[in-house]
């Protein structure tokens, strides 16, 4: 349950709509309300197995979306017979962060592809180990959807001993501990707003590492779901 959290908690922090499952029983009803625009599926499940799933949802003509099979106990025999299923990818855990963000991203802009020309089928490719960056153990399944872009501004009044720009401003009678604190508060909010909440591109722009940015987002108390959220709103 608490990975199945984390991993919800990640992707909803990039603007997706997660829906999770704990086992096979509930990823089968899930799919049977609607096709998701992407499934992480687990290999190791407390009912069916997660290859067992995917050549259900082949045989009854219900593999209509990308899925990205995670395990951490497969070989490459099962990666190889996963991608010649369908699946899109597989995913060796523990899994990267950036490399489960990398995957999901890639699998959603195959989706968009496939969805402006059906004719052209995925092509299946098996990841290589991850890269030594803060992982996530396991998880059984996950359905997102895009994020929406957009963007949002914090306007405040500008008087005497202020800073001013783009619509931010900044008292200088502040302590310098406490001015640089709202420096980057504003700075980050910002960018969160016109990212549309996405993590991975405000740590682009900002040059900071995921992990490294998660942390001082916490410090500093900037939640990026609620600017994600927001912005989705205006």
């Amino acid at each position: 349950m608490g990975i199945r959290e984390l991993l919800s908690e990640i992707l909803g922090d990039e603007g997706h709509v997660v829906q999770l499952a704990e086992n096979a029983q509930q990823a089968r009803g899930a799919r049977q309300q609607g096709a998701p625009d992407l499934v992480l599926l687990d290999i190791w499940m407390p009912d069916t197995d997660g290859v067992t799933l995917l050549k259900e949802w082949q045989r009854d003509g219900l593999l209509t979306m990308p899925v990205i099979m995670m395990s951490g106990h497969a070989t490459i025999d099962t990666a190889v017979e996963a991608t010649r299923i369908g699946a899109l990818n597989f995913l060796e855990k523990p899994i990267a962060l950036q490399k489960l963000l990398k995957a999901v991203q890639q699998g959603l802009t195959r989706a968009q592809e496939v969805a402006r020309a059906p004719a052209i089928a995925p092509r299946p490719a098996v990841a290589s180990a991850p890269v030594p960056e803060p992982s996530i153990p396991s998880a059984p399944m996950y359905a997102a959807q895009p994020p929406q872009n957009g963007a949002i501004g914090i306007a405040r009044p500008v008087s005497n001993g202020e800073a001013h720009a783009h619509g931010y401003t900044l008292s200088f009678d502040l302590p310098l501990r406490e001015a640089r604190d709202a420096f980057e508060r504003m700075y980050f909010e910002h960018h969160l707003g016109r990212e549309g909440g996405s993590m991975t591109r405000v740590a682009e722009k900002t040059g900071l590492e995921r992990t490294h940015l998660y942390r001082k987002l916490k410090q500093l108390g900037v939640e990026p779901g609620k600017l994600g959220k927001k912005n989705a709103a205006q």
